[in-house]
């Protein structure tokens, strides 16, 4: 079956019960930062307090390449690295914790807390569970390729994305498999979820809704190109970058494409995961530019131009955007304009996706270090 004729026949397995309606976008809360873009709805949304005025707390130096993005809860930073390590920080000071070793290395997975556990993915394909407390290994389930999807739990279901081409559903307290869907490429974005059903658009073209309770497809429909990024969910649409130079807004309702957006001169790929704040989206280009964009019709609000292609995907709160550029240096940008607030300059390709939570901003570098500004 060709292309065309495979997503025509997608098309028709849909299902007639809508999603039901959300009112605006999901955001992390302002002490906690437990996975992925912060919430379920991988919005990159904080109700944290920065302080305007940012100093550097703290550095943890961890050796090598740390591609992983920081979780915060309780007061910890858990975050992967390029040594196969995670390992648990003290927000306060960057004092270490515990590490547990994964495997030979940790890429972009990044990990997602709850229930006393920690659950993050390797590059040798392996989930692994680790209690908070001590962070001593509770469950691995190995998949058939490297993850650099982030983990994602909901209720009692831990979801994970693997290169195997499956999108993962276990039981979160021992790893048991409760499903899996299979699609036609890796499944490298991380599952955002809204009204019970996992959502992303994967390197098969192809963006997919699937049950969480037991995995059943509830529609798919295109996604017109190869997508990398991971979807953000905000009043009934999923916002997200591909690599045909493109930006989209995904109506849930209608099923169908609502908008999209490209840079009129600078025709690079969106590998940077979507921020939504209420009517605009904030996301980094390979174009090297941060693209601010109305949510309702796609137009452009303001870039930014960095020095190097971004694919560190921004946070958001108090009306400015925080982000990493593979320029080494870290950007605060004021949300309404685009000018830079703050910035700091690392060395290290920032490629880790910040996390915001108790007044403080933490990142990895590609110099192996995490950083913690407040």
């Amino acid at each position: 079956m060709n292309r065309r004729a495979f997503l025509g026949a997608l098309s028709m397995s849909l299902l007639a019960r809508p999603l039901s309606a959300q009112s605006g976008a999901s955001s992390a809360p302002a002490d906690a930062w437990p996975q992925f873009r912060g919430s379920p709805a991988l919005t990159g949304l904080s109700a944290a307090t920065i302080p305007s005025a940012l100093s550097r707390k703290w550095v943890w130096e961890g050796g090598e390449i740390i591609d992983s993005s920081p979780a915060i809860l309780d007061g910890v930073v858990y975050i992967g690295t390029g040594t196969g390590e995670l390992v648990a920080l003290s927000l306060a000071d960057g004092a270490v914790r515990w590490r547990y070793r994964a495997g030979e290395s940790i890429g972009e997975s990044s990990p997602a807390v709850g229930n006393g556990r920690v659950y993050i993915g390797d590059l040798t394909g392996t989930l692994h569970a680790v209690n908070v407390a001590d962070g001593k290994p509770v469950w691995t389930v190995k998949t058939r390729s490297e993850i650099k999807s982030s983990p994602v739990l909901v209720g009692d279901v831990a979801m994970i994305g693997s290169y195997d081409g499956s999108l993962y559903g276990l039981s979160a307290k021992d790893g048991t498999e409760r499903w899996v869907v299979k699609t036609e490429n890796y499944v490298h974005g991380t599952p955002a979820v809204l009204d019970g059903a996992a959502h992303f658009a994967g390197c098969d073209e192809i963006f997919h809704a699937v049950r969480i309770t037991d995995g059943r497809e509830l529609f798919t429909a295109s996604a017109t190109a190869y997508t990398g990024a991971s979807v953000a969910l905000a009043d009934q649409m999923a916002y997200f970058g591909t690599f045909d130079n493109q930006v989209l807004a995904f109506d849930l309702t209608t099923r169908t494409v609502k908008w999209r957006y490209e840079h009129p001169d600078r025709k690079f790929p969106f590998y940077s995961s979507a921020a939504v704040s209420g009517p605009t989206i904030v996301l980094g280009g390979r174009d090297r530019m941060v693209h601010a964009l109305d949510a309702a019709t796609g137009q452009s609000r303001w870039t930014y131009m960095t020095r190097a292609r971004i694919d560190s995907s921004p946070a958001i709160a108090g009306g400015r955007v925080y982000v990493g550029s593979s320029d080494g240096r870290f950007y605060v940008l004021d949300l309404t304009s685009g000018k830079v607030v703050w910035e700091y300059e690392d060395g290290g390709a920032l490629t880790s996706s910040p996390a915001l939570a108790s007044g403080r901003v933490v990142v990895g570098s590609g110099d192996g270090r995490v950083l913690c500004f407040g």
